[in-house]
């Protein structure tokens, strides 16, 4: 059996410039069809440049080969918008263990997003909201970086912690957390429908429980 071997076809570069031209439109329509579903327009133009970038790299080499894309527009479209929905990019690959990556994202079943109260809020909700200004702090505290405690107590803590709320139920474990969150102790009583002194005495309960669950009874310790 003989194969016979093609060579390759010289177009020149004014000549394969215009006839991808006349490809370039149906390249872009079904980019914005393929990518309409992204909410944000940079992101959406940024896929869509991609999949031209990466039309025009494979038009030339089919070309080379001897192949017009024309012929089979559709196909060529399509494969392009695929090729840019799985994170191929004309000059690299997204890489799948960058967190911000969309390729990351979709393979590994989770979802990059801001977070839901920023540390620059407006006038209007810091002030006009009740407890604004409170929440605000709060929020603020958390993140910032622990330099008081030790590392390996903050280790422990966050390894027992989880383990000592599952031995209480989980309305004791709602009021743990909302008292985490440093609720105070007239809106935890109305929020759960007890007086302000339980509330005291559950703080307390809660305080010797941690102490013994811990198996120290140092007052550092238990504060942490």
């Amino acid at each position: 059996m003989v194969c016979e071997i093609t060579s390759p076809v010289r177009v020149s570069d004014a000549a394969l410039h215009a006839r991808f031209l006349k490809l370039l439109p149906r390249v872009q329509v079904h980019g914005r069809i393929f990518f309409r579903h992204l909410k944000c327009r940079e992101t959406r133009e940024e896929c869509i440049a991609e999949m031209v970038a990466l039309a025009w790299r494979w038009f030339v080499r089919l070309m080379q080969r001897g192949k017009d894309p024309n012929t089979f527009r559709f196909n060529f479209c399509r494969f392009a918008a695929f090729a840019v929905k799985s994170g191929r990019r004309l000059c690299r690959m997204e890489r799948p263990n960058d967190v911000l990556s969309d390729r990351a994202q979709r393979e590994r079943g989770f979802k990059v997003e801001s977070l839901p109260v920023s540390s620059r809020t407006a006038h209007e909700n810091l002030y006009a909201k009740v407890h604004g200004q409170r929440e605000h702090d709060a929020y603020e505290e958390r993140l910032k970086d622990n330099t008081v405690s030790p590392i390996p107590d903050q280790v422990a803590f966050r390894l027992d912690f989880p383990q000592w709320l599952l031995t209480w139920d989980q309305r004791n474990r709602r009021i743990i957390k909302d008292m985490a969150q440093d609720e105070r102790t007239l809106d935890l009583a109305q929020k759960y429908g007890c007086c302000p002194a339980r509330i005291s005495q559950k703080r307390t309960e809660y305080k010797h429980d941690w102490e013994r669950f811990c198996g120290d009874t140092e007052p550092a310790v238990a504060a942490a």
